[in-house]
């Protein structure tokens, strides 16, 4: 149960770093000011930064890592778990997922300079 517990807390932070790029693009369209949050735009940053520097590490996922050690415990996984994981595992080569994590970690912080984000509003301190 536990591990199941950790793969959705990896399958979470992965919808937030696949999602946020384009809720960011979509937000500057739309005039959605919550996607200009400067503290959720660094966190956005720094997730999909990390994982990219980890792939070019040629480091596992700690929580991949974890999940692992936890299922080697345990007989399988629930079915929610198995649903889970075939949303968030591929079969690809490993250079794939780190040119992918690379290419997605500079278009963020390209991002960043193309659609700043704003500093905390002063109105209501």
């Amino acid at each position: 149960m536990l591990a199941d517990l950790i793969l959705l807390v990896h399958f979470a932070l992965a919808a937030f770093i696949v999602l946020g790029l384009p809720l960011v693009w979509l937000g500057a369209w739309r005039g959605w000011n919550w996607t200009r949050n400067r503290a959720w735009r660094y966190a956005h940053a720094a997730a999909i930064v990390v994982v990219a520097a980890e792939a070019l590490a040629g480091s596992v996922c700690p929580l991949t890592r974890w999940e692992d050690a936890l299922r080697a415990e345990a007989d399988a996984r629930s079915f929610v778990g198995r649903w889970i994981a075939q949303l968030l595992y591929y079969d690809f080569p490993e250079w794939a997922f780190t040119l992918a994590y690379v290419v997605y970690a500079l278009a963020t912080l390209a991002s960043l300079r193309l659609i700043a984000p704003r500093a905390p509003s002063r109105a209501g301190r």
